[in-house]
């Protein structure tokens, strides 16, 4: 058994097609498909159920991805920390981010830690929360921008930002006229423009009107905030918005006001309980705290 085939099986299980895995490979098909039939033979168990459509894990092929993640990752952590030791500047640091979040925290921090770290390789992973916390836990990032709380308890998490939420309605809305800050529990009978489900702030929203005794009525989900605050902009209802991700400027844009309780979101950099933490993870953690000041002091 050879680690190259460990990674074979988890791409064939990523994509349930070996086509797709072998370009993702950089193989041929029949290359894949030969390498898996000598690893099966060796094992004595079939690790899919394929078919003329889809190509599925059996029990075995379930325990045995699962063993090959942990096993991958451990060899892929012991490469990190080996080049640490011989103090070599080179490497490859993949990054987990919320697409609604890294799009104004990353433009702040990738430049900075490229200048200063010009050889380390630094590999995106837009996905949702839930992918993230999977992805994080299974060594799929080295670490990951989240907002709490986290559900996974493999993870270990260090705050970079405490940030308001804040109340966006359309300009006309009998709201949008007040100054001073809205109570919550007055949102009762409002639309609400929402995220979809997965996403860490979708669930904040619930939970701050569910702390006052409603549930929001959310008419329209996207799984982008400027979606949702364009169609807030449009009157199609109101939302909270996370203060970094608001507006500043343009005609097409919602009224932004404050709320009483001052709520807030907590952004956390998240990684697995245990995990070696390298040179290149530290030195982004490092960066990511000295470069997000901008947000700490409005």
């Amino acid at each position: 058994m050879e680690l190259r085939q460990l990674n074979y099986v988890i791409q064939i299980a990523n994509e349930k097609n070996f086509s797709r895995a072998a370009d993702k490979l950089h193989i041929a098909q029949p290359s894949l498909s030969q390498q898996l039939s000598k690893l099966e033979q060796e094992l004595g168990v079939l690790l899919f159920r394929r078919t003329t459509n889809s190509v599925e894990l059996t029990q075995a092929g379930k325990v045995f991805v699962e063993k090959s993640q942990t096993i991958l990752d451990t060899v892929e952590q012991l490469k990190q920390e080996m080049d640490d030791m011989a103090q070599m500047r080179r490497g490859r640091l993949v990054v987990g981010t919320l697409p609604i979040t890294g799009s104004h925290v990353l433009p702040l921090v990738l430049p900075v830690f490229g200048a200063q770290y010009p050889q380390i390789e630094v590999v995106l992973v837009e996905e949702t929360t839930t992918k993230l916390e999977q992805l994080t836990a299974s060594g799929g990032t080295d670490l990951s921008l989240l907002s709490l709380p986290l559900i996974d308890s493999s993870l270990n998490c260090e705050p970079y930002l405490e940030e308001e939420i804040w109340l966006a309605v359309p300009p006309q809305h009998k709201l949008a006229s007040r100054h001073e800050p809205i109570e919550i529990s007055e949102l009762t009978s409002e639309p609400f423009i929402g995220l979809k489900r997965g996403q860490g702030f979708r669930q904040i929203t619930v939970e701050l009107c569910e702390a006052v005794g409603f549930t929001p009525q959310i008419v329209f989900e996207s799984s982008n905030i400027e979606t949702v605050q364009s169609l807030v902009a449009g009157g199609m209802g109101i939302a909270f918005v996370p203060r970094m991700l608001t507006r500043t400027g343009g005609d097409f844009a919602p009224v932004y006001l404050k709320l009483s309780s001052r709520p807030t979101r907590t952004l956390v950099v998240a990684s697995r309980k245990g995990r070696y933490l390298s040179k290149a993870a530290q030195a982004f953690i490092s960066t990511l705290n000295e470069t997000i000041s901008v947000y700490r002091n409005p």
